[in-house]
């Protein structure tokens, strides 16, 4: 399947594999695919998140703060904040006992070699690959990625969603690019 993959669609996945090697994680993450995209520069998937009005620096800012949450989405706060769960709170409480970043990694850096992709980080690889023939490509791109993200459940579609980013739009504003 990486044969297929667009230079800017393999520099996302190797950025994704260096984020979850630098915050310890043993698996590739969805917030890790969507952080490939969005530091590779000049990238589809970056242009293509512009296009729709959100910023490099909300992606990354917002990616840390879900992070550092220990992958709780906005979704999930607001649904347990519901109960009286400060999550927020609770996050703080947590990393005066065992340091700043407590929840965001997997607890020890990761060693070195291959780190596999976690089943949703897999499952935005295969689901990128039935977009591309969807749309008739040959290739495999960024914005074939990010159409496979916003499927996906969780704090990555979620923080999209927030900003407008959902299948709907990426699509169309793919569809607008290959027509002209």
């Amino acid at each position: 399947m990486f044969e297929r993959f667009t230079i800017d669609a393999r520099l996302a996945v190797v950025e994704a594999q260096i984020v979850a090697r630098e915050t310890g994680a043993r698996q590739i993450e969805l917030t890790d695919v969507l952080t490939g995209l969005a530091r590779t520069e000049n990238g589809a998937g970056l242009r293509l998140l512009q296009e729709l009005g959100v910023s490099r620096e909300d992606v990354l800012a917002e990616l840390d703060r879900i992070r550092r949450r220990g992958g709780i989405s906005d979704a999930d706060v607001a649904a347990l904040t519901e109960f009286g769960i400060d999550v927020e709170q609770i996050v703080e409480r947590i990393e005066e006992t065992h340091g700043p970043g407590a929840l965001a990694g997997g607890g020890r850096r990761a060693k070195r070699g291959h780190i596999p992709f976690a089943a949703d980080a897999k499952r935005t690889m295969e689901l990128s690959l039935r977009e591309a023939v969807k749309l008739g490509d040959k290739h495999l791109g960024q914005e074939h990625l990010l159409l496979a993200l916003v499927q996906q459940k969780g704090p990555v579609p979620d923080l999209l969603a927030a900003h407008g980013v959902d299948y709907v739009s990426v699509r169309r504003v793919v569809a607008q690019r290959e027509a002209s």
